[in-house]
This record gives structure tokens, sequence and C-alpha cells, in this order.
């Protein structure tokens, strides 16, 4: 047993890393938001240089609990080759999708979604600032999500705001907004915003998840939390 890292950066691993914070584990944040979430564990934020820096940082290493975005799919493939090249067991814990809605209009990638709304629609991105790009220059209205405040840009309104959100919160914004389009990633989890958008009769744009990067996966938060304790020793017996 030893030091389990956790890579972080969801709702979901807060909470996993909230339920092991007494044992050996060491949670990793990429480094994107301004003012990250107190994980109540010992953690490190930014890049680990390239894959030879990864490589480094898994030395000593006991075991990767991947609790990342489910769209970090470049992230996740390395991991789950590096983690196998080097013998370190490996889980992936992520929310399952939600089953697609014969009403949606689900999409490959942002930018098939950004092709699909009409020139005119009134547009609210719920799947980040990295998500914009495709859809400025189409004459569309749109409003874009995102945790930290940032500089004015042409074409686009920020929402600044952190979850959770709820459904009636959600529906008073985008009735407020005059929202006629949804664009979501399937990410699984709560969904507000769907059930907001569904009594609103907004038309949703979801985007379908990455292909299966490999590794093992569970839904399962419990399987997760034993994975880590498993493979972690107790903080006071260090």
């Amino acid at each position: 047993m030893g030091e389990v890292m956790i890579l972080a950066g969801t709702g979901l691993a807060r909470r996993v890393c909230a339920a092991v914070a007494d044992c050996d584990v060491l949670a990793s944040l990429a480094g994107v938001t301004e003012v990250p979430c107190d994980l109540e564990v010992p953690t490190r934020i930014g890049g680990f240089g390239g894959e030879a820096g990864f490589r480094a940082a898994l030395e000593g290493v006991s075991a990767v609990l991947d609790v990342t975005h489910p769209f970090a799919a470049r992230v996740t493939e390395r991991t789950v080759r590096i983690c196998r090249e080097m013998g370190v067991p490996y889980l992936r814990l992520q929310q399952p999708p939600w089953p697609n809605d014969p009403t949606w209009h689900v999409h490959a990638t942002t930018a098939a979604a950004a092709d699909a709304i009409p020139t005119g629609a009134r547009v609210f991105l719920s799947t980040g600032p990295g998500s914009l790009v495709p859809f400025l220059q189409r004459g569309l209205h749109l409003w874009c999500r995102r945790i930290d405040h940032a500089p004015t840009r042409d074409g686009v309104t920020w929402i600044v705001a952190r979850p959770p959100f709820t459904e009636d919160g959600e529906r008073a914004l985008f009735a407020l907004l005059g929202v006629t389009h949804l664009v979501s990633k399937n990410a699984g989890g709560a969904r507000a915003k769907l059930d907001a958008a569904r009594d609103l009769g907004l038309a949703v744009h979801m985007i379908a998840r990455p292909k299966d990067p490999g590794g093992e996966e569970s839904h399962d938060i419990d399987r997760a939390i034993a994975f880590v304790r498993h493979h972690s020793a107790d903080r006071d017996r260090r």
C-alpha cells in the first residue's frame, strides 16, 4: 500500500476525496480554474510537463483513480496507457451517461452541433468556454457558462456560476434570456438543465461521449472509494 493519485476536477471527485481524507492520497487538478474547490486532501495543481513528467509523478504511486471529466479524453487515454505500461493499478469513475432522449439532436462533435443550429437562434452553451469557437460568427445569440470571470469577448455573454444548479434556477435563467437552444455534453449526473429545457420546450443539442479510452471503468462511487482504500495507507500510520 502507499499513496494513491486521484485525478480530480469534477464534483464526483470531490465526493471521493472527502470520503478518503483519512487515507494516503494525492489529488491532482489541471489548474484550469482560478480558485479550485478545497478537496480536503493534499492537492497538486497544474500539468505534469508532458508524458515524461507524468511517468515521473507516478513513480512510487500505488494506484490511480481517474475521476476527470468524461470528455477529458486525451488525459484519460494517456493515463490508461502509461498505467498499463508501468503496472500501476487503474480505475476510472464516471457518472453513467444520460439515456438518449428521442427529442434531442445528438452530435459527435461541438462543430457538428454548431452546424445544426439555425441563424438567429438564442443558444445557451453549458459545454464550457473550450467549446465556444465553432459557434462564433454564425449569427447566433450566445450565452456561455463558465466558473471564472473572463475578459469581454465579442459575440458571447459569459454566465459566471458554479454548480450545483437547480431545475427551478435553470428554468428561470433560460426564460429570462429567451433561450431557444441548449447545447450540452453528455456528462451524466445532475440533469437540472435538461429538465428545465424540456419544460420550456427548448431544442437540446447533445454532444455524445468520446469513444471508450480503455481501462477499467465503474459508475459505482462505493467501488471507487474501496479501490482507494485497498491501495492506500492510512495517513495516521505513515
